[in-house]
């Protein structure tokens, strides 16, 4: 599971100390459940859950299954972040952008649309 989890930060671009005060965790806590240490606690699979809705747990736990639940993961910060790609790039070549996919290591990606 650590490894999945660690697979999830990276694909969610954020660091573990951002996850960890995102979950209003302890930073050694999940820099222990990373290592392979602990194992996650309840609360810690709560809050887990609350703030990332669309993780897919049985992926994370087992490994079955895709990483999100659906094709389009959404993170806390990741409308801001999309909105101000859209503009900037439009702005700057005068064109409109339709979609955006990321390729991960896992062989899964993920479909930005644009806004309309």
């Amino acid at each position: 599971m650590n490894r999945r989890l660690l697979q999830f930060l990276q694909a969610e671009n954020i660091t573990q100390s951002q996850f960890a005060d995102t979950l209003s965790v302890a930073r050694g806590s999940v820099s222990n459940i990373l290592s392979g240490r602990n194992k996650p606690g309840y609360e810690f699979l709560e809050s887990l859950i609350l703030h990332y809705p669309n993780l897919n747990l049985e992926w994370l736990m087992s490994g079955k299954g895709r990483m999100y639940k659906d094709d389009s993961p959404v993170s806390a910060s990741e409308p801001a972040q999309m909105d101000l790609f859209y503009n900037a790039e439009s702005q700057q070549r005068g064109k409109k952008i339709e979609k955006i996919l990321v390729f991960f290591d896992d062989n899964t990606y993920t479909e930005y649309q644009a806004k309309e």
